[in-house]
């Protein structure tokens, strides 16, 4: 009892849904013309698959002629050599018509694959290079769903469903026009029944593709509550949530299934009443037929030649009611692809680009500078920020959790910009400049690392692609990283699992400095990069980033104060402003900020100070 109240609790949820994207989604085929320009590209296949249905519809079409004539000469002849020979011309008509449909088969479908490689490709690099803002509240598995799912539903419409609509729109226009050749009188009774299939196919597709767009959005919320916890497994298994876990993502998998059962209905429904409506008039039509036979008004060949026809326009139609409802679903897919292409990156490169002067290569310098995430704009996490940093030099900046030290990282990367201020770098303001160019002139080391599921050599050298292997080699050995590789199965080829799992903290933050080495650039960044290991792992990258830092500019992030200690200057945050700056000595001389927090950590290792 209580599952079936949550299901209709569920159907009324999806209903309500529905209603409010009615008005969005009346646009039919519309999204659908948004993917032409695909297909523009190779128009040499397109013509040649229109030219291969066009001639199977056209060879179809001859089919009800030829029985017509046998009927009516080979059989009224009574001679068993002529009806062979047209039963001979009728094998050579099925052959053309066998040959025919096998490559608009072949074409249309590679049309379909070729365009849904091109979709997804172009869709995957828009999201490549879509602001980190984008992704502060869009979630991965639902954009996964549209790369996936939703391509699959193009393929089906560009392959498949787009070609049996032209042939079938091609069939029946011409089976419409050789009924009213063949008997005028009963095309009437044909011809009268098509608007009253039409105006339902019409209404019942707007329907169906309004419930598959939401079919396919709820089973994008559950494919993004899946990848969620799968990369999160470890966890479940650890809070003992495998169970709860399961029960959401059925939970979610019923929505989606509740929402195509919809579509199912109205597509069923539409296709029941097209038969039904066309078969009648089919039957109507025969019976009249029939009656004219017997009253001479037409020979028996030329009713078998219409009844022909009519099944011919009316299986046409009928395929057109089935081909729509999936055209229609099609272009919900579509339509919500297009809203991914549509979205316009925040941070964008200028007009003109500057390019960055070779000269004070790492001069880094925020003015004024504040900045408020969007979900809240009215608590900014940077207020009125300035800050100098000379080519070469060592800047730490410390403070409390929340102070705003990441996001000084995120606009000098210029993930995001500032609400006002200015921040340059070798003296341009970073608006200025490409963001590419930019990004290419800083090296990363982050607190979380992110290791790819390949090898070893691949993940060092995403930090320069182009690397030789003998650079990528020096770079890990730079990084202390060769030690721990070498004793690796396959050294540097080693595949290091989803997400870096078969390697430890330290390894990981290694492999990350290797990064950083191979990218040799002037201004280097490093957050937090000790802050999650242990004793012996943090002395060893320590010691890497102490050859990195050499001749560059370095900003680092850190809560070890430890850390910081041979820093040229210190930064202290708090409240997204810079409240302290000076070396350790003299911020722990001043007994502010920074010597509360030297003092609550370099006390819990027995009053240990610091040279």
């Amino acid at each position: 009892m209580a599952r079936t109240r949550r299901r209709a609790r569920l159907a009324d949820a999806i209903a309500s849904e529905l209603e409010d994207n009615e008005k969005r989604t009346r646009r039919s085929l519309k999204p659908l013309t948004r993917l032409l320009p695909y297909l523009t590209k190779h128009r040499g296949m397109v013509s040649a698959a229109i030219a291969a249905l066009f001639s199977a519809a056209v060879i179809t079409l001859v089919l009800p002629a030829a029985v017509r004539r046998m009927i009516d000469y080979g059989f009224g002849a009574d001679d068993p050599a002529l009806v062979n020979s047209y039963f001979a011309v009728l094998i050579g008509v099925v052959c053309a018509l066998a040959m025919a449909s096998s490559i608009r088969y072949f074409l249309v479908m590679w049309l379909g694959e070729r365009v849904v490689a091109e979709v997804r490709s172009d869709v995957f690099d828009h999201m490549t290079r879509l602001s980190p803002s984008f992704y502060d509240s869009a979630k991965s598995g639902e954009i996964l769903s549209r790369l996936t799912a939703d391509t699959t539903q193009i393929k089906a419409a560009f392959g498949s469903s787009a070609s049996l609509a032209m042939r079938n729109l091609i069939m029946f226009a011409g089976a419409s026009v050789m009924m009213v050749v063949t008997s005028p009188r009963l095309s009437i009774f044909v011809l009268a029944a098509i608007p009253v299939i039409l105006v339902p196919v019409l209404g019942f597709g707007r329907k169906v593709r309004k419930r598959s767009r939401f079919a396919q959005d709820t089973l994008a919320d559950a494919s993004a509550y899946a990848s969620e916890m799968l990369g999160s497994v470890r966890t479940i298994q650890a809070f003992t949530h495998e169970q709860r876990s399961a029960n959401r993502y059925t939970s979610a998998i019923e929505a989606a299934f509740t929402a195509a059962r919809q579509a199912i209905v109205a597509r069923a429904a539409l296709t029941g009443f097209a038969i039904f409506v066309i078969g009648s008039s089919i039957v109507a039509v025969l019976w009249i037929g029939a009656s004219d036979v017997f009253a001479g008004r037409i020979t028996g060949g030329e009713l078998s030649q219409f009844l022909l026809y009519s099944i011919l326009a009316a299986g046409s139609l009928a395929a057109l009611s089935e081909v729509w409802g999936e055209l229609s679903q099609a272009a919900g897919a579509a339509e919500r692809l297009s809203e991914l292409l549509e979205i316009e990156p925040e941070i964008k490169a200028p007009p003109v680009p500057v390019k960055l002067p070779e000269t004070k290569r790492g001069a880094i310098a925020f003015q004024d500078v504040s900045f408020a995430y969007r979900s809240s704009e009215t608590m900014p996490v940077v207020r009125d920020l300035t800050l100098e940093v000379t080519p070469g030099e060592t800047v730490a900046v410390v403070g409390p959790s929340g102070a705003g030290k990441s996001t000084l990282f995120s606009l000098l990367m210029r993930y995001y910009d500032p609400t006002s201020g200015v921040i340059r770098l070798n003296g341009v303001e970073l608006k200025e400049l490409d963001p590419v160019d930019l990004r290419s002139h800083i090296a990363l080391v982050p607190q979380d690392t992110a290791i790819f599921g390949a090898s070893v050599a691949e993940n060092i050298a995403y930090g320069r692609p182009d690397a030789s292997r003998d650079e990528i080699v020096a770079a890990a050995e730079a990084a202390l990283a060769a030690p721990f590789i070498d004793n690796m199965t396959d050294g540097y080829d080693t595949l290091v699992g989803e997400r870096g799992i078969t390697l430890s903290g330290g390894q990981r933050q290694r492999i990350a400095i290797a990064r950083a080495v191979l990218r040799n650039a002037p201004v280097l960044l490093l957050d937090e990069a000790t802050s999650a290991l242990d004793a012996e792992s943090e002395s060893l990258v320590q010691k890497a980033l102490e050859r990195l830092m050499e001749g560059r500019t370095t900003l680092v992030i850190a809560h070890r104060l430890a850390t910081v200690l041979k820093a040229d200057r210190i930064v202290v945050m708090e409240d997204g402003r810079i409240v302290e700056s000076g070396t350790h000595a003299e911020l722990s001389a001043a007994g502010g900020l920074y010597a509360k927090l030297a003092r609550l950590q370099f006390g819990a290792e027995t009053q240990k100070q610091p040279a």
